[in-house]
């Protein structure tokens, strides 16, 4: 996974709550079980004109070229409702964004996009996205800086901050403590020979 520490971009205002997984990547558009191939299917029911098409709407936000190119998303209250579909997470972060602020989020889809190198920061998006851009993001720092140099302080918990600025994944996270383990594994050997065949 990709490491996390700053990040500067224009931010895409889909301003809507309750966006669930199946809105992000509509089954539909979900046809292997790889991390690669779903950008063109993210937000496909809106981003199209027509139904399985690829005939860009123009009034999508995705579709404004003054967001080519954004890495940080703007979303409403419980983003990534509905399914726990990983999906979601792999396809937001092959079209490109690293961040995604929204008043708050699915914890399971909270997780994804942290195993997925997807900083969810969980602030008043509707009030950054009138704010002036780009928007920093400072991970360690646990801040969001507009282009005026007003801050706001985010929270985020330590496994998830550990995760994303060490570009870890769980099992990279347990391995740190791999010391620890082996001495474990060593002492309850000589205690319990029975169960090392």
């Amino acid at each position: 996974m990709e490491r996390f520490d700053t990040l500067s971009s224009v931010a895409v205002p889909l301003l809507r709550d309750n966006v669930d997984t199946d809105a992000i990547i509509p089954s539909r558009e979900m046809t292997s079980v790889a991390k690669t191939g779903l950008a063109d299917g993210l937000f496909a029911g809106w981003r199209y004109r027509t139904l399985g098409g690829r005939d860009p709407d123009p009034a999508f936000v995705l579709n404004d070229p003054a967001f080519a190119g954004a890495t940080i998303l703007l979303g409403g209250a419980n983003f990534g409702c509905g399914s726990s579909r990983e999906h979601a997470a792999w396809a937001l972060a092959e079209y490109g964004f690293r961040a995604i602020i929204a008043a708050s989020f699915n914890p399971i889809f909270r997780g994804n996009c942290v195993r997925n190198g997807i900083v969810p920061v969980a602030l008043d998006a509707a009030a950054l996205a009138a704010a002036p851009q780009p928007l920093t993001i400072d991970l360690a720092a646990q801040t969001v800086t507009d282009a005026a140099g007003t801050a706001h302080g985010f929270a985020i918990d330590a496994e998830a901050k550990a995760m994303l600025l060490g570009g870890l994944d769980a099992i990279d996270l347990t391995l740190r403590d791999r010391p620890a383990i082996d001495a474990f594994r060593t002492a309850d050997r000589l205690l319990r020979p029975w169960i090392y065949l």
